[in-house]
């Protein structure tokens, strides 16, 4: 191949900046969120049916999303040996922080946190993903990076403070607590988020032309800025709008979490990791084992919470189930700040954004 070639090959990679391959891609960035607005849409019309999306969203996505973490910490020997004290020691002390603050404060404080740290939770997933794209395309300049950064926190910062001035009553059936929140701050919030964004497009526009940023982070955020701003801002009930981010969160992980373990063992089946090692096999019987396999060990452990938390003696106090399946909850956003950070050097050479 000559040179001339390549070079215009490595234009081509930078121009689109694809983590994976254009099919992914697409089903990360536009597939899932167009799923997400879809059942945004569908309870927003029928209200009805949120019940019904909720549940499909929880075990078929919520859920799972869950246990895919543990396809990084504990589906093989030395993932569970470098990860040990997240394993063993973690969940014992979120467990027993998350069991003080409902035996101390009540069910409000508990569901309070989740509201803000789920939101904290997606916004710094979502700021992850970016980070890769920007990896990926490797020619962003310091400016640009610092733009994408104010403009995808700032958003949510936004939709975050809407819902704190909006202050329903209750969230996913649970009373809480808001942070007080004057409607000129945001309003005020929203200006500033507009006008970075404004600033970032300009920018992104300058370094298209410059072959400095790529088409996969353009679309990305674009759908980053839509998706917070859908479901914070213009969907008014705030379970609904809650949905709409869940189900775009809990996807998007689910994809990134396979991807990983796809390229962690892209030279084939390694028989010290047999079990992940062969489902993480992109042939499509593999793909199918690997997304079998994750919801067959959602549905067994699920299920198991279910069933305990609806015993007639735990079902009578609400706080046990409230303190089971958020500390579940917590100790994910915990484990996923400490695995996930981009720049790690070992995350970097497997998602191979490494520069």
């Amino acid at each position: 191949m000559s040179t001339a070639a390549v070079s215009d090959s490595a234009v081509a990679d930078v121009r689109y900046g694809w983590l994976r391959n254009a099919q992914f891609d697409m089903t990360l960035i536009f597939g899932v969120a167009i799923l997400a607005l879809a059942s945004g849409a569908i309870v927003s019309v029928r209200p009805e049916w949120f019940a019904i999306i909720l549940v499909l969203d929880l075990w078929f996505l919520g859920y799972h999303h869950v246990v895919a973490t543990f396809t990084r910490l504990a589906f093989d020997s030395d993932s569970a040996q470098e990860h040990r004290k997240l394993l063993t020691v973690l969940p014992w002390i979120v467990l027993a922080a998350t069991a003080v603050i409902g035996l101390t404060l009540g069910l409000w404080a508990i569901a309070t946190i989740y509201l803000y740290w789920q939101w904290f939770h997606y916004t710094r997933q979502s700021y992850g993903i970016t980070r890769f794209y920007e990896r990926k395309c490797g020619t962003q300049a310091a400016i640009d990076q610092k733009l994408t950064t104010w403009s995808l926190y700032l958003v949510p910062l936004w939709g975050i403070l809407y819902r704190s001035y909006q202050a329903s009553p209750r969230f996913l059936g649970s009373e809480v607590m808001y942070l007080p929140t004057p409607y000129w701050l945001v309003v005020a919030s929203g200006v500033v988020a507009g006008c970075v964004t404004a600033a970032w497009l300009v920018r992104q526009a300058i370094a298209w032309r410059e072959g400095r940023t790529s088409l996969a982070l353009l679309m990305y955020m674009f759908t980053h800025l839509t998706i917070f701003t859908v479901g914070y801002v213009l969907v008014e009930n705030i379970d609904h709008g809650w949905l709409v981010l869940n189900v775009w969160h809990n996807a998007q992980y689910i994809l990134i979490v396979w991807m990983f373990n796809a390229n962690r063992f892209k030279q084939g089946t390694d028989p010290k990791h047999m079990l992940l090692s062969a489902i993480s096999q992109t042939h499509p019987f593999n793909i199918f084992c690997y997304f079998a396999v994750c919801l067959g060990v959602t549905s067994i452990a699920y299920g198991a919470i279910y069933m305990v938390t609806n015993t007639s003696v735990i079902a009578a106090i609400p706080l046990v189930a409230m303190v089971i399946y958020q500390t579940i909850n917590f100790h994910h956003y915990v484990v996923d700040g400490l695995i996930w950070k981009a720049r790690k050097k070992k995350i970097q050479e497997t998602m191979e954004i490494a520069q």
